[in-house]
């Protein structure tokens, strides 16, 4: 169950994900749920409605009803999995939730979204307090809102969607970073993330810090580390972009770019993949970027860093196939 929490969260204030409406607030917005950090907890830290919660928190009900909040995904999306965090919730949490999705083109408001046709993802369901409560969705369709339902009321820290990004081809320039999460790209495989997870690589914006990067162990042998990238399409790679920003003494010492067509081509096979990058020095804390010479389609790149270290963002920007895209997102739709 819990491999799905290593997909996107489609909720996330990383990719623009939002709280568009929550019909009480009361001790704590309902903005939280989708902040990317962790929830944190300070005890006998009172405001003036009482104890200062990192979540999202209602009234108690003196009658009959429920609570719900609708989010708007950042990253529209085939959901895999659902995480109804009720971390430092002890005394408070609800003991049952629902989750539903909706799938509405633009940019509807909240009245739009309550006559939404609603499909069930998580049924009402028990809760533990305090708790990472994991439900898997069986669902092909792409949903770009869901909306919680707590029974009868209480407060939950964060509320993760997990799943596959598939955003609408109508949306995008013929030229993009076909290497971004935020476009259906995914990291398919690494050496080492010992410090950062490669996911934060292919995240959208600047990286804040060291820690909103990638990172590896100290090698102590002969060998060197790696991330591979399933491109949100095949694509043409035309420009790289190696960001090594905030890694200062923990910088690679250079790096290489390798592509691969895998609808022709073996992953594990050395003869199948060509190069994009040779290997180049790279420079502490600095947004390297390189023009990539005309070569075959790509479906994966491999990015190889020597010997180890730290990594902020990768792009890659390409002619992705616009029919490999649309085919994707009509299977959702």
């Amino acid at each position: 169950m819990e491999e799905f929490t290593l997909l996107p969260d489609l909720a996330s204030r990383t990719f623009g994900g939002g709280v568009v409406a929550a019909n009480d607030e009361f001790f704590a917005a309902a903005d939280h749920l989708v902040d990317p950090a962790a929830p944190v907890f300070a005890p006998r830290t009172f405001g003036q409605k009482g104890q200062v919660y990192d979540g999202w928190e209602t009234r108690r009900r003196r009658e009959p009803g429920h609570d719900a909040a609708i989010v708007r995904l950042g990253a529209p999306g085939v959901i895999h999995g659902i995480d109804i965090d009720t971390a430092f919730f002890t005394g408070n949490y609800p003991p049952y939730a629902s989750v539903e999705g909706c799938a509405v083109a633009g940019y509807p408001d909240p009245m739009q979204l309550t006559e939404a046709p609603w499909v069930p993802l998580v049924p009402r369901s028990p809760l533990a307090g305090d708790s990472q409560n994991l439900f898997t969705v069986d669902s092909r369709q792409r949903f770009t809102h869901v909306r919680l339902t707590i029974y009868p009321d209480g407060g939950v820290a964060r509320l993760r969607v997990h799943g596959e990004i598939v955003p609408d081809p109508r949306l995008l320039p013929s030229v993009f970073d076909v290497a971004a999460a935020e476009h259906g790209a995914r990291i398919a495989g690494c050496s080492n993330m010992f410090y950062g997870h490669p996911q934060n690589l292919i995240h959208p914006g600047l990286a804040r810090s060291m820690g909103d990067g990638w990172e590896t162990a100290r090698r102590r042998d002969d060998g060197n580390d790696w991330v591979l990238v399933q491109l949100a399409a095949p694509a043409v790679i035309e420009l790289a972009e190696l960001d090594t920003s905030h890694f200062k003494g923990n910088a690679p010492g250079s790096a290489t770019l390798r592509g691969i067509d895998t609808r022709t081509g073996l992953l594990d096979d050395p003869a199948d993949w060509f190069e994009l990058l040779p290997q180049i020095r790279l420079s502490p804390d600095t947004r390297h970027r390189f023009p990539v010479a005309v070569v075959p389609v790509a479906t994966h790149v491999r990015l190889d860093i020597f010997p180890d270290g730290g990594m902020a963002r990768l792009r890659l920007h390409g002619r992705p196939d616009m029919a490999a895209l649309r085919a994707r997102y009509e299977a959702t739709t």
